[in-house]
């Protein structure tokens, strides 16, 4: 046996189907191997496994059986010759180890079959040719989904980035676990929003798991931790979280050094007052030293994790423009810091702050709709415009021109005569509408052709219409493999010419012996069926031959 998986599990006197061998367990599937033979006589991959059975107590026979996804089974009967103990042992080890394993690949499994059936369900077309070619079983599902159904999931799998909610971190509520302690429920959504938002901690989570601890050590002590949920004024040296406080704070830091975009934000005020500004109370006279310690440190530790959820909601384009954003010009012998504390943003720019205000208080769909304007109408002749056009007296007594034309038109139908010298007899008429009626001497193909196709019953339509798009999708894919240039190519056109066949005898063959027949139909129905995949056989005939030529 030559394998590159990692085995987790192996139990030999396993019995299958009255043959002894030994059970694999591997990362990726559970295999069975006969005793005299070197590869797998029972592989499967632990995604097609929907379930695990296992024999009740009492029975005779100690077996597990997996259930697959598509309704096959194997059981497996552990025979150890030490005796009941040893074999129900054996099976236990194995279902512990399946307990563990299936979950994994079950939530994959789970996402891919609703994003299969989503597809099916958008698109008949597909669920046709899916209901042709795998309920029939001219071709597994796999092949259908890597061949015919390839270009539908390339569109789904356009993964999409996520944005982190702000109140992540409350959401994840505690449960007591009844023995005075507290059971958080991570899932893959919320750890991917801290990686995200504090990417301290990430860098911290590779670097102890799994070397120095395991996964849920580490997050027993990060909810643990001062970094969580305590203030971090005084910060232990013990604490496996330390350096991510002082990172973070390094961070806050800088943000506070850099100026703002936002006029209507000043994160260097660590008090609130609902008085505006200038209107009896001098926002200046207070200040941080005025405040207590740790409202302060939770103010700036509110304000930081705000700014680390908007930075990672942001795209990586919209972070490279940010980063490629150049700083504004500084006057000389004057820094950074220097140009922050001297003015706040709020008074650095009155304008933008006016716009800003104006951006908050001011909805454009709550206001009226401004008037609209008229053109303006300039008059030569105001007299002309209040009286409107005179009549012309010479023109009233004259007939208008509707009356005189139907005057004219009874005239010339009450003077008609028909010109009889220029019809047919009546036995020529009678032999041209005969030649020209459906059947006559002038209309065979086109009665044969309306018989064909018009008087088709509905069943026989709906089905034949059917069997139309599921064959050209299946040609579709057959020409696409020409000019044959690579391997995988003349695998592919193999494959399709094997699927044309299958389609052409269980589907075509079917509707001509069954449908055709019992609604007294002829081989003119599926003809130009029949002409087009005779096509396809020839071509492929035609390529065989000239490899062959070829290889001599």
């Amino acid at each position: 046996m030559t394998t590159t998986e990692d085995i987790l599990l192996q139990v030999n006197n396993v019995r299958h189907k009255k043959s002894d061998g030994t059970l694999f367990l591997m990362s990726e599937r559970i295999g069975w191997l006969m005793g005299s033979k070197d590869t797998f006589s029972v592989s499967y991959k632990y995604a097609d496994i929907k379930m695990q059975k296992i024999s009740p107590d009492g029975k005779a026979k100690i077996q597990l059986q997996v259930v697959l996804h598509d309704g096959g089974a194997s059981t497996f009967h552990f025979n150890s010759p030490d005796g009941e103990p040893a074999q129900r042992a054996d099976r236990d080890k194995v279902k512990e180890l399946l307990q563990t394993l299936l979950p994994k690949f079950k939530r994959k499994v789970n996402k891919e079959l609703e994003e299969k059936e989503r597809l099916l369900r958008e698109n008949p077309s597909l669920l046709q040719l899916y209901q042709d070619l795998v309920i029939t079983r001219i071709a597994t599902a796999d092949e259908f989904w890597a061949q015919h159904a390839s270009e539908f999931l390339n569109k789904t799998n356009v993964k999409q980035d996520v944005g982190v909610s702000g109140a992540f971190l409350a959401d994840i509520k505690p449960q007591t676990d009844g023995c005075n302690g507290l059971k958080y429920n991570l899932n893959v959504d919320t750890i991917n929003s801290i990686y995200k938002t504090y990417p301290a901690v990430r860098r911290k989570f590779f670097e102890y798991v799994p070397g120095r601890m395991s996964e849920s050590e580490f997050w027993t002590r990060f909810f643990q931790s001062h970094y969580f949920h305590r203030d971090r004024i005084n910060l232990s040296s013990k604490d496996l979280f330390t350096d991510c406080a002082r990172q973070d704070e390094k961070v806050i830091q800088q943000e506070l050094q850099e100026e703002l975009d936002d006029p209507m934000l000043d994160l260097r005020r660590m008090t609130d007052s609902t008085v505006g500004d200038g209107y009896g109370s001098d926002s200046s006279a207070v200040g941080v030293g005025q405040t207590n310690t740790a409202t302060v440190s939770m103010i700036r530790r509110f304000n930081q994790h705000s700014i680390n959820v908007l930075k990672a909601s942001l795209t990586p384009e919209g972070a490279a423009a940010a980063a490629a954003t150049p700083a504004k010009p500084q006057q000389n012998g004057q820094s950074n810091g220097e140009a922050s504390s001297a003015a706040p943003p709020a008074e650095r720019d009155p304008a933008a702050k006016r716009a800003r205000l104006e951006e908050r208080t001011c909805y454009e769909d709550l206001e009226a709709a401004p008037p609209s304007a008229g053109q303006p109408l300039s008059l030569t002749k105001v007299e002309r415009y209040l009286s409107g056009p005179t009549p012309d007296l010479a023109q009233l007594g004259s007939e208008p021109p509707s009356a005189s034309a139907a005057r004219r038109l009874r005239e010339n139908v009450l003077h008609w005569r028909p010109f009889t010298n220029k019809v047919l007899d009546p036995q020529t008429a009678v032999s041209v509408l005969g030649d020209l009626s459906p059947g006559g001497a002038l209309m065979k193909t086109s009665h044969k052709d309306r018989n064909a196709s018009a008087d088709l019953p509905d069943h026989v339509k709906t089905e034949l219409a059917a069997i139309y798009r599921s064959a050209g999708e299946l040609l579709r894919h057959f020409w696409a493999c020409f000019p044959v240039s690579t391997p995988a190519l003349e695998e592919k056109v193999a494959k399709m010419e094997d699927t044309l066949h299958k389609f052409h005898q269980l589907k075509i063959q079917n509707f001509e012996d069954t449908v055709c027949r019992q609604a007294g139909l002829g081989p003119e129905v599926t003809a130009h069926l029949n002409q087009m995949l005779s096509a396809a056989y020839a071509k492929y005939e035609s390529w065989r031959s000239l490899r062959r030529s070829l290889q001599r």
